[in-house]
């Protein structure tokens, strides 16, 4: 395995890019662009890379499948950290383009929603087409199959391009999370500010079959960050759940409701417990009455009692 490359979706000039190379470990490491999220994640499977950053949620568009699919598909992998990072589009033309000669624009199919108003009001016309991401869209406008692409401002020098409008974006402080994932090890130390990624398998449909799931994190006091349903591909009526947990697995609620869910799911994927962005211990309100690792502890502690005769 290459312990000093990390892929990420390419190609140069992405916004995986720019958050890749906020982390101070990159400026030390080989960055690898890849052409997809899945051929990211399968050079680190394949040992051809050591991790891989990716995008994983959009606070416009929710979770980004690509990487939520492939997360929960083939060989385990875990995320180690994630990246936040704030969103803007550059409308990037070829030099000379007006805003009057944008007939065609790209972009990455998470970028539509961030701008639709934006084109709306001044692209009325023009045609969208995706790209695979909005470099790749980037790249597109210089070799002439499209007029403009939604972008990071960073990408224009790259591809030789102008930033014809700047600081795009239908809402504010629009921001997408990003993940960097490697292969399964021990996770971290719990930091106090951590987040737990897991995807659930459901052993049969029923009524209330959902809610069970959720009642083993409510039970414990654990509060859910994200909650997407994604299908299975076994026929309509079939999912799988991606859910952010905020804690950490070695915190006694987060694993105790691991456990839970581990007895009633027919499969459960551990994703990774991991420090969250740009949040300290500070920041994270205390468990509930009942819910601390203390609290547990002491709940176990009388149950031995009780057995031992003892109450």
């Amino acid at each position: 395995m290459s312990a000093t490359r990390y892929t990420y979706l390419g190609p140069e000039g992405t916004f995986t890019e720019a958050a890749l190379r906020t982390l101070p470990e990159a400026a030390t490491r080989e960055l690898v662009p890849m052409v997809s999220v899945p051929a990211a994640l399968d050079a680190v499977r394949n040992g051809e890379a050591a991790a891989a950053l990716v995008p994983i949620e959009n606070s416009v568009e929710g979770g980004v499948t690509a990487t939520l699919d492939e997360l929960a598909a083939g060989e385990p992998l875990m995320i180690y950290r994630e990246v936040r990072l704030p969103i803007a589009f550059a409308l990037l033309v070829r030099p000379g383009t007006q805003l009057s000669d944008v007939k065609t624009v790209t972009g990455h199919p998470v970028a539509q929603p961030q701008v639709r108003n934006w084109l709306r009001t001044h692209l009325p016309e023009a045609v969208w087409e995706s790209a695979a991401s909005n470099a790749d869209g980037a790249r597109l406008v210089q070799e002439g199959r499209y007029d403009a692409a939604f972008a990071g401002v960073f990408a224009a020098a790259t591809y030789g391009l102008e930033a014809l409008v700047t600081e795009i974006h239908d809402a504010e402080n629009a921001e997408t999370r990003f993940v960097l994932v490697g292969r399964p090890a021990r996770p971290s130390a719990p930091t106090g500010a951590d987040k737990t990624s897991i995807v659930i398998w459901q052993r049969e449909d029923h009524p209330g079959a959902l809610l069970e799931l959720l009642h083993e994190f409510a039970a414990r006091g654990v509060n859910l960050m994200l909650l997407q349903s994604r299908p299975t591909g076994a026929g309509i009526g079939n999912y799988c759940f991606a859910i952010d947990a905020e804690g950490h697995i070695a915190d006694r609620r987060v694993g105790e409701a691991l456990m839970g869910l581990k007895r009633i799911c027919a499969k459960v994927r551990f994703l990774g417990s991991y420090p969250r962005a740009g949040v300290s211990s500070g920041d994270v309100v205390p468990p509930r009455p009942g819910t601390s690792d203390e609290d547990f502890t002491a709940a176990s502690d009388w149950l031995g009692r009780c057995l031992d005769g003892r109450p």
